[in-house]
């Protein structure tokens, strides 16, 4: 596997570790973080994302957390080409020896831009085409005493353009959610948009409005009576680690890279492994070994 290199004046965690209560052997588990696999027929993304699976496989994580962005995109395509990816994608995790949950991308909903021709009246429009393909657009589950939050972190403005925002609705679902949750059980969020990152100071395209949740702190003070220990987050393409009030933000950097075009700032195609035994926790990123294939980009 490939060096990964990390600019020193980013506080980047490659591999972390928290302690707190004793625990037994029956508590113990590992599961994978991977995010913006972008899947698409060309550039060679299906033979990449195999490779990426192939490697998750071999390392035999209880479970998959996919990030959002499962496809390369919805957003601006006919239904054909939307139904197309979908269908890539539902085929390639079929590969997976363990349980997928996958997280909505702002890429995985479909028809919203005007360039797609889809109306708003189609039966899969926006994020019906995700829910009717993959998973609920929030949801959580339960495993060896953590909790999982699935959280929609995405929402859009009055001309069909997203925003990273949870809405009014899911923040009432947060609410009745963590009331039936003990306040001392660990917690982890899981979210496309990060709900902090430091990737708008180093990339102008990186707009803030897009590039973060705008109201997470409303989010983060309905589990300050709870145990949250920490958020996963995609979107950005960089793997980041960022400790604020107790709790690890941790972006999972990209299956697909710069979409399928190499490292993205440096930062070579992977996913996070994370291993969990009681409240303890590590984790670090794995490079999977994609190369592209200059010839066929």
């Amino acid at each position: 596997m490939k060096k990964i290199l990390i600019p020193a004046f980013i506080f980047i965690a490659l591999f972390f570790t928290i302690s707190g209560e004793r625990s037994n052997k029956d508590d113990s588990f590992s599961f994978v973080f991977m995010t913006d696999v972008h899947i698409r027929p060309e550039k060679n993304a299906v033979e990449g994302f195999s490779k990426a699976i192939k490697e998750i496989n071999r390392i035999e994580p209880d479970f998959v957390i996919s990030g959002g962005d499962q496809i390369d995109d919805a957003l601006e395509q006919n239904f054909e080409r939307a139904k197309l990816l979908f269908d890539l994608y539902s085929e390639s995790v079929k590969n997976f020896k363990m349980p997928i949950y996958n997280i909505l991308g702002n890429h995985d909903i479909f028809g919203i831009y005007e360039k797609s021709g889809i109306k708003k009246s189609h039966p899969l429009f926006g994020k019906k085409m995700f829910v009717s393909r993959l998973n609920k657009k929030t949801y959580s589950f339960d495993h060896k005493g953590w909790h999982f939050i699935i959280l929609d972190s995405i929402d859009f403005k009055e001309d069909n353009s997203y925003i990273g925002h949870v809405n009014s609705d899911r923040i009432e679902w947060l609410k009745t959610h963590l009331q039936k949750i003990d306040k001392t059980k660990p917690i982890v969020i899981a979210a496309h948009v990060p709900f902090f990152t430091i990737m708008p100071q180093l990339d102008k395209r990186f707009k803030i409005e897009k590039f973060s949740i705008n109201n997470a702190l409303e989010v983060l003070e309905l589990f300050k009576d709870h145990n949250l220990k920490f958020v996963l987050q995609g979107h950005v393409h960089n793997y980041e680690a960022i400790y604020s009030g107790g709790i690890w933000f941790i972006s999972g950097g990209a299956i697909c890279g710069e979409w399928w075009d190499g490292p993205f700032h440096g930062m070579q195609e992977g996913f996070v492994k994370f291993t969990l035994s009681g409240e303890k926790f590590s984790w670090e990123y794995v490079d999977y070994g994609w190369e592209v294939h200059k010839d066929k980009k």
